[in-house]
């Protein structure tokens, strides 16, 4: 009797181990799942100049939102700077009213000039005028050659008077046009100046280095009062609005799949929980790959690498629980219209 009821409960373990290996293999038919850990996207806080480090005003391990300033250059030297070219600005402007009245100057010469011209050729006319009705009475023996002499010498003495006249009207343009180059000139030195105050400035605000994500600090690579070069490294931090999981499939498992296809991932550290997901990104490239690729059996050991991309809305709401590094599994539907089972089908929500 004892050997028949050890028999039925024999066939009865095998038997529930047949039904439970069978439904399960059922279930996750047309879902592939691999191994891989919690990731987000790196984000490296650095200084665009070189300078010291005056202050870090965060600690590894904190959130920060975006905007937030985590740190502080020394900024004496740039405020020094600053300062200078606010005084070659000041310089400047001084330099565009003292060229405005130089040509204000030279123009008032243009008018003196023309004066002077207009003057000149009127006594010229009146000098021909006499000239000539001293000609007229010379003929008739009125006027003597030495009266005739001197009226010829003042129409000469006009037309020369004239010509330097006009000669001085052509050197105050001359002068009005250099004026006004420096005018231009000047206003050139204006806008110099300010936009060097301006670059002051973008510099002096990013002096103040800010969080471009928000994202928690991952650690600190600068402390305050080291010199960091330009472009150097001040903090680490993470994106958490760029979370993901990293895994592998094979290469049948692999070209199944599309961008954006539902996938589910399952934490060891939390496995009560369902993480909903959609794949970001499938590598082109296997990643474990034998030394030749001749047969198809050894196609088959490729391996792709896939990433399985978390919610940014659901991030957010669970933002102080983002941790990286954490082991899990990653579910994926190799086909579209496939059920998720039970153990996935609920998965949180934002």
């Amino acid at each position: 009797m004892g050997a028949v009821l050890a028999t039925l409960a024999l066939a009865g373990y095998f038997g529930w181990q047949y039904w439970s290996t069978r439904v399960g293999a059922q279930a996750m038919a047309g879902i592939a799942s691999g191994n891989g850990r919690i990731e987000a996207a790196e984000i490296d806080v650095a200084a665009r100049t070189a300078g010291r480090l005056s202050d870090v005003l965060v600690r590894e391990g904190d959130f920060v939102e975006m905007g937030t300033v985590v740190a502080r250059m020394d900024i004496e030297q740039l405020s020094a700077q600053k300062r200078e070219a606010e005084a070659q600005l000041a310089r400047a402007r001084v330099g565009i009213d003292t060229a405005k009245s130089f040509v204000t100057q030279r123009l008032a010469e243009k008018e003196a000039a023309a004066a002077v011209v207009a003057q000149n050729d009127i006594a010229l006319q009146s000098a021909q005028k006499r000239l000539g009705r001293s000609e007229q009475l010379s003929r008739s023996g009125t006027v003597s050659e030495q009266a005739l002499d001197d009226d010829r010498s003042r129409v000469e003495t006009a037309k020369a008077s004239l010509s330097a006249a006009k000669a001085q009207l052509a050197a105050t343009d001359a002068a009005i046009g250099a004026a006004r180059s420096q005018v231009i000139d000047a206003e050139a030195s204006v806008d110099a100046a300010q936009a060097t105050i301006e670059r002051f400035d973008a510099d002096l605000r990013d002096a103040e280095l800010k969080a471009p994500r928000s994202g928690r600090i991952q650690y600190l690579v600068a402390r305050p009062g080291e010199v960091v070069a330009a472009g150097g490294r001040v903090l680490n931090m993470l994106d958490v609005g760029d979370v993901y999981m990293t895994f592998f499939l094979p290469t049948a498992d692999a070209g199944r799949i599309a961008i954006g296809s539902d996938a589910r991932i399952i934490l060891d550290a939390a496995p009560q929980y369902v993480i909903p997901a959609r794949i970001s990104f499938v590598s082109d490239v296997a990643q474990f790959t034998p030394k030749t690729v001749e047969t198809e059996e050894e196609r088959q050991k490729l391996m792709f690498r896939l990433r399985a991309q978390v919610p940014e809305e659901l991030l957010q709401k669970y933002v102080a629980q983002v941790k990286t590094g954490l082991p899990g599994q990653a579910y994926v539907k190799l086909d579209p219209a496939a059920e998720w089972p039970a153990l996935l089908a609920n998965p949180i929500t934002p």
